[in-house]
């Protein structure tokens, strides 16, 4: 036997998501206007439906699903030059986004993509057996970048995740590696932005851009700089 499991997603318009989908590198492979509106959209294994609602509304979407991958960032790299090309910078912020690549605590690196539906896709590879969350890191700035990271995409709070942020980078008698800095301010800036915060946005990026790396860190760290390299670019 061989089964699939398929998700149906809403949408308010079919057409700004099929656009998305389309630059991401997907066929639409059906397109229904009448009587009720319904699309889907493949690349690769990742098939995803979608049907239209006139009163949806995309910013209070809690709709979400899971794709698996063997090679996330190859994938997130794809994603960000399709959106580049089509839309002239990488979303961060608003509907449509791209988030970062990251490692999470629960043994799986992500990154979350979220489509003009309020849509979110978590996009990620198992980097371990055990998918069971982690207990935070002891360090203080690890364990603010694991909270503030928790709150930003499993609560969809980027508020309490720029709380928690600001409260470590006010803390005296402790300084952060620059590797940790630049990953507390990458995911500052990115909060800010979600929250239209433009003041923040413009602070976090001048400090990082002011963070010294050796070649190692900034190896280190290539998903971060990417991440601030399309913040700036917005």
């Amino acid at each position: 036997m061989g089964e699939t499991t398929i998700p149906i997603l809403p949408c308010r318009t079919l057409q700004p998501v099929l656009d998305f989908y389309t630059a991401l590198g997907f066929d639409v492979t059906f397109h229904q206007k009448a009587p009720n509106p319904y699309a889907v959209v493949e690349r690769g294994g990742i098939r995803l439906h979608f049907f239209g609602m006139k009163q949806y509304d995309p910013a209070a979407s809690y709709s979400t699903c899971i794709v698996g991958t063997d090679d996330v960032d190859a994938l997130h790299a794809a994603f960000r030059a399709g959106l580049k090309a089509a839309y002239g910078r990488v979303p961060t912020s608003g509907l449509p986004r791209i988030g970062a690549v990251k490692d999470t605590s629960h043994g799986v690196r992500q990154f979350l993509l979220t489509d003009p539906g309020g849509n979110c896709l978590r996009v990620g590879q198992p980097i371990s057996e055990d998918l069971h969350h982690r207990p935070a890191p002891e360090g203080t700035f690890a364990r603010a970048l694991h909270l503030a990271a928790l709150l930003a995409d499993s609560k969809d709070d980027p508020a309490a995740a720029a709380r928690a942020i600001d409260h470590a980078l006010r803390r005296e008698g402790e300084q952060p590696t620059p590797t940790e800095l630049l990953r507390l301010l990458g995911l500052r800036a990115e909060v800010a932005a979600r929250l239209g915060d433009e003041e923040a946005v413009s602070a976090a990026l001048a400090r990082a851009e002011a963070v010294g790396l050796t070649d190692e860190e900034r190896a280190a760290v290539r998903a971060e700089l990417d991440r601030l390299a399309d913040l700036r670019a917005r």
